[in-house]
């Protein structure tokens, strides 16, 4: 979504037409638009890096591989052994640093110049993730306990007989179903909002400084004010998000495999 002008001279804010652009081209019968070269460019983008940060790694890294190290470093001791200890941790730190690392560079893509649009503000992203953490948790639990798995989660211990199906209720629709439409919420919506009012900021700056001139301007200099600063705080939305959503994951998964099951 970019910042436009109205033909008629007065300003018109973003809405959530605009986040369904025109098609550009086919490939196949499959439409692409602007939203998935983004897309495509962030996997590029993350898939790249990582290649070449780990592809030659030395004794003494250089600052490149450093940085690259930095950001597995990040994902493996603070998310993975954190959450899982060590030998789960490493069990499932590949699938944690992709998810991680896939919600950053889907996110960041949103306070990029030309590009100006996160690759998680439509729900395809969002959800397909949710649906791996969903599925990785759900292997993780049969695969430590069988399918007594979802007997235990459905049926806790200690749980009086009369109140079972209240609680096999409850816990078939928080365990099974609203976690993958919460962690795909979340993102979601966070992604949306925030896009939304930085092209709020910076629409309305180009309103003040080249449709209603004079004294507007002032506001425009507020207005761009505010966007640059909203900037910084979208670029830690994109950072926090992106941890959020991996510790949920690796939360999920550590309930999963928890000895009580």
């Amino acid at each position: 979504m970019t910042p436009r002008l109205a033909s008629d001279g007065e300003f018109h804010g973003p809405s959530i037409d605009d986040f369904f652009p025109e098609i550009l081209f086919h490939v196949g019968p499959i439409p692409v638009n602007r939203i998935h070269l983004v897309q495509l460019l962030a996997v590029i983008a993350v898939v790249l890096i990582l290649w070449l940060g780990t592809r030659r790694m030395k004794v003494v890294p250089g600052r490149f591989q450093s940085l690259v190290e930095m950001g597995l470093g990040f994902v493996r001791t603070n998310v993975a052994h954190d959450m899982l200890g060590r030998k789960d941790g490493d069990r499932f730190l590949p699938i944690l640093t992709t998810i991680f690392f896939m919600v950053l560079f889907m996110n960041i893509t949103g306070i990029i110049p030309f590009l100006n649009m996160p690759g998680t503000a439509i729900v395809a992203v969002p959800l397909t993730l949710a649906v791996v953490s969903y599925v990785t948790f759900i292997y993780a639990g049969i695969k430590r306990h069988g399918f007594k798995f979802f007997k235990n989660s459905l049926f806790p211990q200690g749980v009086p007989v009369a109140a079972m199906p209240i609680v096999a209720i409850i816990e078939l629709i928080s365990t099974f179903i609203l976690r993958p439409v919460t962690l795909t919420l979340r993102l979601l919506m966070n992604l949306v909002v925030g896009h939304m009012i930085l092209v709020l900021a910076f629409s309305a700056t180009q309103f003040f400084f080249f449709t209603a001139g004079g004294g507007w301007a002032a506001l425009g200099v507020g207005t761009l004010a505010f966007g640059g600063a909203f900037t910084l705080f979208e670029m830690l939305v994109a950072v926090l998000q992106a941890y959020v959503f991996t510790v949920l994951t690796a939360v999920y998964i550590q309930l999963a495999v928890a000895e009580e099951h």
